[in-house]
């Protein structure tokens, strides 16, 4: 039971590693939650999830070793990413000038600013960028096939930026589905507090919401040019 328990832990905290560090997915929950809502922020985690979930039914089917034989595949998945990214960060600036409060008051009583647009707007853009999204495929290409067979894996070593700082600070036993039960009960985690801190963050500072709408722009725009970078330069 007390291993059980410990590859959950460890699992969650797994999750919330990966799912944490700023990137393209943060920035379009970010921008969901300050203009339309907690709702909308939560829809769009879920639409990274349901994409992590999709490349875990992939990689236990062996699909995602097949696509690693393919680069050129790859390079397109990455192109096509990062011309969603940049079309994404064109809606997010212009969510800037409309996600200030009209007269220094609250949102909306619904909780939207932006006189009822679709939730699930979030849920779609969040699915469809993390399945175009290098980062992710290649955890699934690397790490996320070692969580299905039986080995060891150092946690905290593939958190994104700082990985190299915390290697060997929790290495657990792999192939547990407490392990992976844990890794998406720890996305699933962030996809809930990190909208809820943003909104309560919204409710108190009149221009967050400008602000994180336009920070949202420029990550989205900067990922965009460098995904259609990596993918030209595939080709070239």
């Amino acid at each position: 039971m007390v291993g059980l328990l410990g590859s959950a832990l460890a699992g969650v905290v797994f999750g919330l590693a990966l799912a944490a560090p700023p990137g393209p997915m943060n920035a379009v929950i970010a921008e969901e939650s300050v203009v339309r809502g907690w709702n909308a922020g939560f829809r769009a985690g879920l639409g990274a999830f349901t994409a992590d979930a999709t490349f875990f039914v992939l990689a236990f089917l062996g699909v995602v070793a097949f696509v690693e034989q393919f680069p050129t595949l790859q390079a397109v998945m990455v192109g096509v990413g990062g011309l969603l990214m940049l079309y994404f960060a064109y809606g997010a600036a212009q969510e800037v000038e409309g996600s200030f409060r009209p007269d220094g008051v609250g949102g909306r009583p619904d909780g939207r600013s932006d006189g009822g647009v679709d939730d699930n707007t979030g849920f779609r853009k969040a699915f469809v960028l993390a399945l175009t999204n290098p980062y992710q495929i290649l955890f699934w290409l690397t790490i996320g096939v070692g969580l299905l067979e039986p080995g060891r894996v150092d946690v905290l070593a593939e958190t994104p930026y700082v990985g190299s700082e915390l290697a060997g600070l929790l290495v657990v036993q792999t192939g547990s589905p407490a392990l992976i039960a844990g890794f998406f009960a720890g996305i699933l985690l962030w996809a809930s507090g990190f909208p809820a801190a943003l909104v309560t963050a919204e409710r108190r500072v009149e221009s967050f919401a400008p602000a994180v709408a336009a920070l949202s722009a420029l990550v989205l725009g900067g990922f965009g040019v460098l995904f259609l970078w990596d993918a030209v330069t595939t080709f070239v």
